[in-house]
């Protein structure tokens, strides 16, 4: 067992920000990757009045916690971006990136320290907006097309084991038929809607294209990471039917 200590907070501010609208409500908090080659990098960038980019909070691989948004202010974090029908992602939201090079500069596992002080804050953050366990998210599942962070070696299981996010304590073993690309009917149809209910943005067609296909890759990455190949095969199905069991009523 790994003692970590936990480092206290510093301040190191980003003029990118701006104000929430009024009466919004934070229910939602989004994990992200820094996806740079090193934490400085990543700083620098998050600085960067020309970047107009930002994040509440950064999390170096050592545990140590950075704020560089405050929590009242609207962090530009999310991007192009939609959940539950909603687009002003960044409105309703607290970003944490994690630095990490990701998926274009090597993506690696979250550091034992890095998790931990995770762990702690996003209960501070959980507890203090009352955000919905199913409000834990990626920004691959409100930008599939264009993200793929935190990606497959974040431990979404854990972090629901520490008391963040949704995971199912109980799988569905329901029969379920392997959809793939080219497929359509009522079960490509009944795929779509529960990914639509739960969040995803995808057009409920009954027809499995390409925009499908990413969002599957999306749900895998989050809730089975261990092969994310966009084929809905019966353990992805499986799993998607408990996490929809799972959601909080």
């Amino acid at each position: 067992y790994l003692m970590v200590v936990q480092k206290p907070a510093r301040e190191l501010a980003s003029p990118n920000h701006d104000s929430r609208q009024p009466g919004q409500r934070v229910d939602m908090l989004l994990i992200h990757y820094t996806g740079m080659e090193t934490a400085e990098a990543a700083f620098q960038r998050l600085k960067d009045p020309t970047a107009k980019v930002s994040a509440h909070y950064v999390i170096d691989e050592d545990g140590q916690l950075t704020r560089m948004v405050d929590e009242t202010r609207r962090a530009w974090h999310a991007g192009v971006a939609s959940w539950g029908g909603h687009t002003d992602i960044n409105g309703c939201s607290i970003g944490i990136e994690l630095v990490n090079p990701g998926h274009e500069f090597g993506l690696r596992a979250f550091p034992e320290a890095q998790m931990v002080a995770l762990e702690n804050l996003s209960r501070r953050l959980v507890t203090r907006y009352s955000i919905p366990k199913d409000r834990v998210l990626g920004h691959s599942d409100v930008a599939p097309i264009r993200k793929a962070d935190p990606g497959e070696m974040f431990d979404w299981k854990r972090l629901a084991a520490a008391g963040v996010g949704l995971w199912p304590e109980h799988m569905n073993t329901g029969e379920w038929a392997s959809l793939h690309l080219g497929d359509s009917g009522a079960g490509v149809m009944k795929m779509q809607l529960d990914l639509k209910n739960f969040g995803y943005e995808i057009d409920v067609s009954g027809s499995f294209g390409a925009p499908t296909t990413v969002v599957v890759a999306a749900f895998q990455r989050h809730f089975r990471p261990s092969n994310v190949d966009g084929i809905a095969d019966r353990e992805t199905r499986s799993m998607l039917a408990s996490v929809m069991a799972a959601r909080p009523k």
